[in-house]
């Protein structure tokens, strides 16, 4: 897919202040602002659903920036991202029909996009978290705490460039449930929808992927202060 464009938005959306950006803004920013329903949209999709190929047309143009987006950064090649994109899109053009409005177009739509995601991920033999893990706490991970609660509690700043590769080394069901909440701004009863999972087990995913980067980054800032 040619034209399917590179992001330029940072993949955490945090602030940048020299090249740097703030661990907890990173962990918390949403692109909210990315999924606020467009005046058209519904009747570009009653128009698309009925066989409008202009319409289908400009929810492609609407949406392929944050499928693609989504895609390269589970995968991690722009080749194979493209390749997604295409197919989760023509996975949209035979099924457009079946939306019936129960969640968000967008919800529905990124449902699809992580499905394609999954089974190319399966496809390559790699190991993917279980969303349907136990949440009875580990005692690796020291002392329990709220999911509601702040997870990253670093200070400091951290290059972006390491967080973006600390993400990227994530095991693929952390670094799913992470992107889906922390980047792409979707809740978790959205996230439940899309993985066929629980409310709780989306929370323990971020938790503990949020567990995982915070070590990652308290481990990078101690080799840095190392003299």
């Amino acid at each position: 897919m040619a034209d399917a464009p590179t992001p330029t938005q940072s993949p955490h959306g945090s602030r940048a202040n020299g090249g740097e950006a703030d661990v907890e803004g990173a962990a918390a920013a949403k692109s909210t602002g990315a999924r606020a329903t467009q005046p058209a949209d519904t009747e570009v999709l009653a128009r698309a659903q009925a066989g409008d190929h202009q319409a289908f047309a400009q929810l492609y143009n609407l949406h392929k920036r944050r499928i693609y987006s989504l895609c390269l950064r589970m995968v991690g090649n722009v080749a194979e991202a493209e390749d997604l994109t295409q197919e989760a899109f023509l996975q949209l053009h035979r099924k457009i029909a079946t939306f019936r409005g129960d969640s968000a177009f967008s919800t529905w739509l990124h449902r699809l996009a992580v499905n394609v995601v999954l089974m190319q991920l399966r496809k390559k033999g790699l190991s993917l978290i279980s969303l349907d893990e136990t949440m009875e706490p580990n005692p690796e991970e020291g002392p329990s705490r709220s999911f509601g609660a702040p997870d990253l509690t670093l200070t400091g700043t951290i290059d972006r460039l390491v967080l973006e590769r600390a993400i990227a080394d994530l095991p693929a069901g952390y670094r799913l449930i992470f992107i889906l909440h922390d980047v792409e701004g979707f809740e978790h009863n959205e996230i439940a929808s899309m993985l066929d999972c629980s409310i709780g087990n989306s929370k323990s995913q971020l938790h503990k992927a949020r567990l995982k980067l915070r070590d990652v980054l308290r481990t990078q800032n101690r080799q840095e202060a190392r003299p």
